[in-house]
């Protein structure tokens, strides 16, 4: 037999958070249920979730997850996170609901994956088709190959701590030696990792240096989508009316 569908059914504290947010993300919904049990449906295009309301339900100690198989990942993520910006006005990269970016994953035969926790703390984890491309080649320097297993501690696992001491130790040796690519990529990814601990000052501080990375025209070409990364972050760190010292300062906290 052929063309089976499966369709998840997570869990969560309430079903309009869920529809909320999955609205943001170009969702519709198909089925929506508050009683004897709440339960809705919500639909893009041929990706199909469900979720059951749980009174007193903790998104943070959830377990809920799944795994989506798509022809393209940068796409969906784009759409994804065009959704967050108008809604937002910033991509929501820490806390519950967050997204992280696409990113080659040594655990997952180093295919660009992202992973989407909604409000309910399911882990909706986005990988390509193996038939969409070639395996990419595994990371050959000593930054890249840390940042790779930063990747699967922080964006795999959730430990952003145990994943910021991987890259702060290797940064503070490679950092004169790695590929401008390699450390504009590592130190994206750091900051990334700051913003998830609530640590803006070094978030702060490896963008600066990212930006100080010298770049060529091809280069920039190139890396146009980690570039477009650090003014995402950026956007975050930006002082606001309401929360003024959310601004970008200098701090000696990122090892140098």
């Amino acid at each position: 037999m052929a063309h089976e569908i499966t369709v998840p059914l997570l869990p969560c504290a309430s079903i309009d958070e869920i529809v909320e947010f999955y609205t943001m993300l170009g969702f519709t919904r198909t089925y929506y249920q508050v009683r004897p049990n709440p339960c809705v449906g919500l639909q893009r295009e041929d990706l199909q979730l469900q979720f059951f309301g749980m009174p007193g339900f903790k998104p943070e100690d959830s377990y809920g997850s799944c795994v989506v198989i798509v022809p393209d990942t940068q796409q969906l993520f784009e759409a994804f996170a065009a959704g967050m910006r108008t809604a937002h006005g910033k991509l929501l990269v820490s806390g519950i609901p967050r997204m992280t970016r696409p990113r080659k994953r040594k655990n997952a035969g180093h295919q660009s994956g992202f992973t989407v926790i909604d409000p309910g703390g399911n882990w909706i984890r986005i990988f390509p088709s193996p038939a969409t491309g070639t395996t990419p080649p595994p990371a050959a320097g000593k930054l890249a190959k840390a940042l790779e297993n930063a990747v699967v501690l922080g964006d795999s696992k959730g430990d952003n701590q145990q994943a910021a001491k991987i890259l702060d130790a290797t940064l503070a040796r490679e950092q004169d030696s790695a590929p401008a690519a390699e450390l504009l990529e590592a130190l994206a990814y750091r900051a990334e990792l700051a913003l998830r601990t609530n640590d803006p000052t070094t978030a702060a501080e490896a963008l600066t240096r990212a930006r100080a990375i010298p770049l060529t025209n091809t280069q920039r070409s190139q890396l146009s989508a980690h570039l477009t990364g650090l003014e995402d972050l950026e956007a975050i760190l930006k002082p606001t009316p309401s929360n003024p010292e959310s601004g970008i300062r200098s701090s000696s906290s990122l090892m140098a």
